[in-house]
């Protein structure tokens, strides 16, 4: 069977359903793990007794289909693999006749038999289901599969039970912060795994919103921090850093503070041979609160805080204690400015709860858990999970789209479960992979 490279498993939107009555390779392996059929009076189609005593473990990996399985064929009980075709011809046609990987294969179980091959043409007994699966399985799985509202399976979603939900969510929320970590891995293994570099890294991204991203992160990655922590005491400087290497410091200004940073850069830049970079940063269909002018003022306020900000995350106790570091106002400058040069009402530039928030879900609880992932320390990852649940809830369109079906959304842990599942699962049509799909089509 064609396996998913990306997911380890298979994607349904790979197989196309094939009409009532019909089925993918995907839901037969469902059938056959969940042992969703008719198991009185099972026959070989040669007309051999079958009794299933184990059907075997599912395997994501090439090979045969279910592994350890154990299975009881006339008189003989046998050990080893069950792999799984919607025609027995399909044996043949994926080469598994030449493959020593299927040597062990003691079942061959198929959606129907076709007339040409059969178990007599490699002595593998074959299984045939056909007449054994609920329509109503079916019918469900083609509905999921065919439609077209938010969620699959928004018609019977009201049914899962609420213990359901909450296991599933927390699988969901394991696998979210499992890529996470891979990310995070990644900026690691290209800094020597140092995660105070690695912090301020993805802190930065996080400052940049979704416009500017990329620029903010290649900003961070261009000033290491013990260049920021030589100068964490004078915040024109670190000001003059960051707006200097972001490129927001070229041209001609007409009012005193942003010409002194313009010196200031020029002898910084020039003192450690920095190279700014060359991505634009924008300004263009934002709220003036979320301009890089002030994320950039704010990340500045808030190194003169710690330079070592991510040590003392992983000893904080309560998220409260988090929130009060990050509590942080731009300079006085920019209470009156959004941009240079460009005068506006007053109005101090604190970082406010909701980005706050925002950096604790996606910056902060990503890396203390991978943190605790790395180091095999359960401590960081359970609190991660901990503050996530500290941390009020997303709100946006996949959120909002749940909450319409009357699905909990109460913190930070509810709206990362809900967008991981909507992203990977929903949209992927990953329903026989989905704790709520299994629900489902199982009632």
């Amino acid at each position: 069977m064609r396996k998913s490279a990306e997911t380890g498993g298979y994607s349904e939107s790979s197989l196309p359903f094939r009409g009532t009555g019909g089925i993918t390779e995907r839901l037969l392996q469902f059938i056959w793990q969940f042992q969703y059929f008719n198991k009185s009076e099972l026959t070989t189609t040669t007309g051999e007794p079958v009794q299933i005593i184990f059907p075997g473990q599912y395997n994501t990996n090439q090979g045969p289909d279910f592994s350890d399985a154990k299975i009881k064929i006339g008189k003989t009980t046998w050990a080893g693999t069950v792999e799984l075709h919607i025609k027995t011809s399909d044996w043949k046609k994926h080469n598994h006749q030449g493959d020593k990987n299927y040597n062990n294969v003691i079942l061959h179980v198929a959606w129907e038999e076709d007339t040409e091959l059969g178990q007599a043409a490699y002595n593998i007994p074959v299984l045939e289901l056909k007449n054994r699966v609920s329509k109503i399985l079916l019918q469900r799985y083609e509905e999921l599969m065919n439609s077209s509202s938010f969620i699959p399976c928004e018609k019977s979603v009201a049914s899962v039970r609420d213990i359901t939900w909450k296991s599933w969510k927390d699988r969901l929320l394991a696998e979210r912060l499992m890529r996470k970590s891979k990310i995070a891995e990644t900026f690691l293994q290209q800094n020597n795994f140092h995660w105070e570099e690695t912090f301020w890294w993805l802190l930065a991204r996080n400052f940049g919103m979704k416009v500017n991203v990329d620029a903010f992160e290649a900003m961070a990655r261009s000033i290491p921090i013990n260049v920021l922590a030589k100068h964490k005491s004078q915040i024109h400087q670190l000001e003059a850093l960051l707006f200097g290497q972001a490129g927001l410091l070229n041209g001609k200004f007409s009012e005193d503070y942003p010409k002194l940073l313009q010196r200031e850069y020029k002898f910084l830049k020039e003192k450690y041979k920095l190279k700014p970079i060359h991505l634009p940063v924008h300004f263009l269909r934002m709220r003036p609160g979320n301009f890089p002018t002030i994320r950039l003022a704010q990340l500045a306020a808030l190194i003169t805080e710690s330079a070592h900000l991510f040590s003392k995350i992983k000893e904080a106790k309560t998220v409260k204690e988090i929130k009060s570091w990050f509590n942080v106002t731009g300079n006085d400058y920019w209470h009156y400015h959004y941009r240079f040069d460009n005068t506006s009402a007053f109005k101090k530039k604190e970082l406010g709860d909701a980005m706050i928030d925002n950096i604790l879900i996606n910056t902060i609880c990503p890396l203390l858990f991978a943190y605790g992932n790395y180091h095999d320390d359960e401590k960081y990852k359970d609190k991660a999970l901990k503050w996530l649940e500290k941390t009020a809830a997303e709100s946006n369109s996949i959120t909002k789209g749940f909450a319409k079906l009357g699905i909990e959304n109460k913190n930070a842990f509810d709206s990362q479960a809900l967008i991981e599942l909507k992203n990977e699962y929903c949209n992927k049509r990953r329903c026989l992979e989905c704790g709520v799909g299994n629900a489902i089509l199982k009632s």
